[in-house]
């Protein structure tokens, strides 16, 4: 490659593509003790730090100073949560005051010319809820609806781009399946169940907004994952790629965004006709599977994150492509990021996540960094990394890492530039595991 070609290669135009960041409320407000996650936390050895969200990054007193930071990186978006039991600490009973304190951060956010797109459940829910089965019980979708119609209705002069569900697969099997987060289950039938509610409340709830807010653009949050075969060659490993892509994420993708529902999931709604139920196409990517079995893995000589995932670029165009072709609409990649908490990778994998998307021919049009601030991170505590800003849990102090200022360059200049890739990016190498510990 000539040293013209090479200087092309490392520069890149994202063109319109919009850059925000994606937070989730129980990973950075903090106070809440009323929550499935709160309880889950108290619970001993249930969380690998020993931490709870109690303090997270306390976001719900430093929202301001937050919001700020924002709008001085030149953040474009903003994918915000609301916290259920904020607003409905008790069934039926809602908090003018919580839903003011919401109404007050978003009009900022807009203030500040970022866009904000709002999650109405990601991960967590009331205690209450929980004890009523969560989403096993016969009430939980009109239960749901409830919360959803109070909040759009006291929000709907702020915020247009609502996202339902974060995440439903990794919700459900970590929760019901595999029992590493709350309620802790290893359920098959259950595991089904929330699956076929959750997308069952996702329909309803795409319809109800449009009838609430007919300008709406509604979609929910897909964690997609690329499921390769370990070994190529072996048919039971292609087999095994293909059964696992299907159970993870076929099914669910043709309820939630097609109204349709598999055998996996059981009878079709009553409720609920075949059909668009989407006006974007959420995607949450991470990392690929090398796929033997039934479990996760790592292929060998693979660069890999603090959490041993693999990083593979490519496959954010593969995973969202797989979606298009099944379902067209506008991309919005709603998460995608690592965990580094040196920040010592973390620029090349901006850089190289996005070169990928603005050489792809989809129409991806939002890129929402996950996340902003270092927060808790479920199961894992507050070891894990993810933030392009550095928080230091016992003051509170924030802190923009190198990749915030390389992220920001990107938004500023509308692409990577050769200045801004010898600053930030070309320093930077991943580290690699030649013979990783399969993930389970």
């Amino acid at each position: 490659m000539t040293e013209a070609n090479m200087t092309e290669a490392l520069r890149f135009s994202i063109g319109d593509l919009r850059i925000g960041v994606a937070t989730a409320p129980t990973q950075i407000e903090g106070g809440r003790r009323d929550t499935n996650w709160a309880d889950w936390a108290g619970l001993p050895g249930r969380i690998k730090d020993g931490s709870t969200p109690l303090r997270a990054t306390d976001h719900w007193n430093r929202w301001r100073e937050d919001t700020e930071l924002m709008s001085e990186l030149g953040l474009e978006l903003y994918r915000m949560g609301i916290e259920w039991s904020r607003i409905e600490p008790t069934p039926g009973d809602f908090d003018t005051e919580a839903i003011a304190h919401y109404r007050e951060e978003i009009q900022a956010i807009r203030n500040a010319g970022i866009e904000p797109l709002v999650t109405l459940h990601h991960f967590s829910h009331p205690s209450w809820f929980e004890a009523l089965g969560g989403w096993t019980s016969e009430v939980a979708v009109e239960t749901w609806l409830r919360f959803v119609r109070f909040v759009v209705t006291h929000l709907d002069d702020l915020v247009t781009d609502w996202c339902t569900i974060n995440e439903p697969n990794a919700f459900t099997t970590g929760g019901y399946l595999f029992g590493f987060f709350p309620p802790g289950r290893t359920d098959w039938l259950a595991t089904r169940r929330v699956l076929a509610t959750m997308a069952h409340a996702h329909c309803r709830a795409y319809h109800l907004i449009h009838d609430l807010q007919p300008h709406a653009k509604v979609g929910f949050a897909h964690h997609l994952r690329v499921f390769d075969p370990l070994d190529a060659r072996n048919p039971v490993h292609r087999g095994l790629a293909r059964v696992s892509a299907h159970l993870f994420q076929g099914a669910i993708t043709d309820a939630f965004l097609g109204g349709r529902w598999s055998r996996l999931l059981g009878a079709q709604p009553a409720d609920v006709t075949p059909g668009r139920h989407y006006d974007w196409l959420g995607v949450n990517y991470y990392s690929r599977t090398a796929t033997s079995k039934l479990d996760d893995g790592t292929f060998a000589n693979s660069p890999v994150n603090d959490l041993d995932w693999e990083i593979y670029p490519a496959g954010i165009e593969r995973v969202a492509r797989w979606l298009h072709e099944r379902y067209p609409g506008p991309i919005w990649v709603t998460e995608n990021g690592t965990c580094d908490a040196t920040d010592s990778f973390r620029s090349r994998f901006i850089h190289d996540h996005l070169r990928v998307i603005a050489e792809s021919d989809l129409p991806f049009e939002r890129y929402y960094h996950w996340c902003f601030v270092d927060n808790w991170e479920w199961a894992e505590g507050e070891v894990p990394r993810f933030g392009i800003v550095a928080l230091d849990y016992e003051t509170q102090e924030r802190t923009v890492k190198d990749s915030g200022r390389f992220l920001s360059s990107v938004i500023a200049h509308r692409g990577v530039t050769e200045e801004a890739y010898a600053a930030h990016v070309a320093s930077q190498r991943y580290r690699v595991v030649a013979a990783p510990t399969p993930r389970g």
